[in-house]
Parts: C-alpha cells; sequence; structure tokens
C-alpha cells in the first residue's frame, strides 16, 4: 500500500502519513497516536494493524504526528486540522485514536467542525494533562461511537470514557488483553476496523 508523507495545515508544525489502497479510496480514517511523552508515534503497531486492515478493504488512512507537546491543547488541535485536510481530499472521514490518542479523537471529534462518519476509541485515557475530559466529551459527538478497551488495562483509565459511552448508548467492545494488546494487534484491527468500515461503506 503506498505510503506518502502529509504536511498538515496549521499554526503547529504536523507531519503525517497517508496509506492510500491501490486504485484510491473516497474514504480516510484519521489516526492518533498515543501519548508523545511515551514514545507515541504514528508509526505505532496499533495504528498500522488498523491502516492496514482498512486499506485492505479500499479506505486510506492518514496516521499523524502531533506537534510540539501542549498538554493535549496542540494535540487536540492537531487532530481537528487532521480530520480539515482529510475532509478536503476525501468524500468522507472517520477519527479513531489509541490511548492518549483516544482522548484526543474524542475530544476533537466533540469539537472540529467536520462531519464524521464514525469515531472509534481504543483504549482511551479519560482525561489528558490539561484537565479536558475525554469522557464529557463523549456527549457532543455527532456521529457513532465505538469504544474497545482490554478487560487487563491496568495503564489508562479508561474506565470513565467506556462507562460514558454505555450510558450515551454508544457500541462498546471488551477484548482480552492488557492496554498495549500484546499479541492482540489482529483483534485489534478487526474491532476498530469493521465498526469504521460499517460506517464508511
Amino acid at each position: 500500500m503506498p505510503e506518502d508523507t502529509v504536511l498538515i495545515p496549521g499554526a503547529r508544525d504536523v507531519e503525517a502519513t497517508l496509506d492510500t489502497p491501490d486504485g484510491g479510496a473516497d474514504a480516510c480514517v484519521v489516526a492518533c497516536p498515543p501519548h508523545p511523552q511515551h514514545r507515541g508515534h504514528r508509526g505505532d503497531q496499533r495504528l498500522r494493524a488498523v491502516s492496514d486492515y482498512l486499506g485492505e478493504r479500499g479506505v486510506a488512512c492518514l496516521r499523524f504526528d502531533y506537534g510540539a507537546w501542549d498538554e493535549g491543547l496542540g494535540e487536540r488541535e492537531d487532530a481537528r486540522n487532521a480530520v480539515r485536510w482529510a475532509a478536503d481530499e476525501f468524500e468522507q472521514v472517520g477519527l479513531f485514536g489509541f490511548s492518549f490518542g483516544g482522548a484526543i479523537a474524542a475530544l476533537a471529534a466533540a469539537t472540529v467542525d467536520v462531519p464524521l462518519a464514525a469515531v472509534c476509541l481504543l483504549a482511551p485515557t479519560a482525561e489528558v494533562e490539561s484537565g479536558l475530559d475525554a469522557a464529557s466529551a463523549l456527549a457532543d459527538v455527532d456521529a457513532p461511537v465505538r469504544v474497545v478497551y482490554g478487560n487487563r488495562d491496568t495503564t489508562a483509565d479508561w474506565e470513565p470514557v467506556v462507562g460514558r459511552a454505555r450510558t450515551l448508548g454508544h457500541d462498546v467492545v471488551e477484548l482480552d488483553g492488557d492496554h498495549f494488546f500484546v499479541g492482540k494487534t489482529d483483534h485489534v484491527a478487526e474491532a476498530v476496523g469493521e465498526f469504521l468500515l460499517a460506517h464508511l461503506a
């Protein structure tokens, strides 16, 4: 699958990789990486697994790196700008994030000025350093939402997000795994990818 480097327009220096299926695509999923201060980046294996799953089924994926660390505020804007870029290039846009990126995806989805086809959060943290509350943000997301979490995850504070998602009637999927889903990337790709594809069809 071809990979192209993309510079995301905005006030911050944000670089991304666009994975495009052979033959092109009408839809794209923007993928938010884990915490940049804990070596999170767009090459994260969970993001790549989801991208490969989508690409094999005709959907592009934009995996981006955050700009300079800004306690979640700048990172949320990076995600919004990536969604805006994707919306200019593709007919439909979905949003996905892992861990810190799951929180950022929720926060961006709740505030971006672009319609989203679907949002999927993988092992999302409930809050980022600036105090932005990802669990509360779910109430303002105007798109189908799925939250996927590992039943042995003791790393992220995912419980408030899962609880809020259930209260709002969103889709929740439990996987047998820890926070990093070691040895479970195929399960992750399917749980995230099938949901996004269902709404991007």
